[in-house]
Formats: structure tokens, sequence, C-alpha cells
């Protein structure tokens, strides 16, 4: 196995994970305060949960954005 190569891999899967959930709950947010379902003072509990099948990974993070 190639460190290097793993490096880059995780990082490359991360990027994607990150610009695409940001995008999403922007757009989310956005759309929530426009309706009125969302007010601009608010908080959001979040959580991103992490699945790697092949090996048995299942990992849970839990957050809050606020929008303050």
């Amino acid at each position: 196995m190639d460190q290097n190569v793993l490096n880059m891999e995780i990082r490359k899967f991360l990027k994607l994970v990150g610009i695409t959930s940001q995008q999403k709950i922007e757009k989310m947010v956005e759309n929530a305060l426009k309706n009125g379902s969302l007010k601009s003072n608010q908080s959001m509990k979040v959580s991103v949960t992490l699945i790697m099948e092949d090996l048995g990974l299942h990992h849970e993070i839990e957050g809050e954005i606020k929008l303050e």
C-alpha cells in the first residue's frame, strides 16, 4: 500500500463530502428562511454518518450550526 496514494484518495473524498454537504445545507437553510420554517436567529442540530461497509466502520459526528 502506498500511504501517499491513500492519503490523497481520502482527501479527495473528504473534499467532495465537504463541498456537496455545504451546498446542500446552504440551499436548505435558504429555502427554510424564505418559507418561514426557520428564523435567522435559530441554530440547527446536524449529524453525519460515515460508513465503510467493507471495513465495518460506522462513525457518527454530531454538531450544531448557528445562523447568528
